[in-house]
């Protein structure tokens, strides 16, 4: 939980449109609130705070989360699954949850990108405090090349403060950290803090020069074998938000839900009016072009 400012983001597809900044307390709900029934204190609001950021919450919960805060102003809601992969039993029977077909596509995929790479192609693990400097110096560059950094402001953190906690979860051994190289150079990070037996899918980024190669999904069973041997891990989480990544990897999903409780001053609500406002816009013209034949013609546009 943190007091800090916040954008709240006007969003068509993945590029931000624009955003409006807010102090407000981000409370977070954790895999493991969500599977054992618990849930994080909310604490009031200091001076000077707009309201909240709720991540994760059960969907179930919704309401009554609303109901402590009477007259609040809620904005921003979003429903989706939060997968996760039950890491009870071994690497070989998490394979085992997939399709034949499914498994020769990974294996397709992991010889494609050797094959065209040769000796070059290789993946690396970082632990230490010594080993995560390195991991930094390689995978912030490559942050800054990925769709993740350029349109959704989710590429690796770069701040002072940021390292510092980087720096501390690896010296308490609660991070693992991978690189994939290719001809020398990294090509896709993945970033994973671990809590309490629950690794966390964090970070994910490659560059998109190679993005036919499938980069990501061949670091992230390499990743997964890795963690697996350690045999220490009870969930991987893959947190809040959906995507195709997410569902095929993970083994089981929870419902939840994300969204913003504001105080209901004049400003709040014209700012959460703008925003269902402009939601609504998007989700009608999605369907229009949905309906058309042009949401691909668009994303690809956004995304350019």
């Amino acid at each position: 939980m943190s007091g800090e400012r916040t954008q709240i983001k006007f969003v068509i597809g993945s590029r931000k449109i624009a955003g409006v900044s807010r102090q407000l307390q981000t409370v977070t709900y954790g895999l493991r609130d969500l599977t054992d029934g618990t849930a994080p204190a909310i604490p009031a609001l200091t001076a000077g705070q707009h309201g909240y950021r709720i991540l994760s919450a059960p969907s179930d919960n919704l309401t009554e989360i609303c109901g402590r805060f009477p007259g609040f102003i809620i904005g921003g809601l979003q429903h989706y699954q939060r997968y996760y992969i039950d890491m009870a039993g071994g690497y070989d029977d998490y394979l085992g949850r997939f399709s034949s077909k499914t498994r020769s596509t990974f294996n397709r995929k992991r010889r494609k990108l050797a094959e065209h790479f040769g000796d070059s192609f290789e993946i690396r693990e970082y632990r230490t405090a010594d080993e995560l400097t390195e991991f930094l110096a390689q995978a912030i560059p490559l942050s800054r090349l990925t769709y993740q950094a350029r349109l959704l402001d989710a590429g690796l953190p770069e701040s002072d403060a940021a390292r510092a906690q980087m720096l501390a979860l690896a010296a308490a051994d609660q991070l693992r950290a991978y690189l994939l190289f290719a001809e020398g150079k990294a090509v896709s990070y993945l970033y994973l803090p671990i809590e309490q037996g629950v690794i966390s899918y964090a970070f994910l980024g490659y560059d998109p020069a190679i993005a036919n190669f499938s980069p990501g999904t061949v670091l992230q069973l390499e990743a997964l074998d890795r963690l697996y041997a350690e045999g220490r891990y009870r969930y991987f989480d893959f947190t809040e938000g959906e995507g195709a990544h997410k569902a095929m990897f993970g083994t089981d999903s929870v419902a939840a839900c994300s969204f913003f409780l504001l105080k209901p001053d004049l400003s709040n609500r014209v700012l959460m009016a703008a925003l269902r406002g402009f939601d609504g816009g998007v989700a009608v013209a999605s369907k229009l072009a949905e309906r058309s034949g042009l949401n691909a013609r668009l994303r690809r546009m956004l995304r350019g």
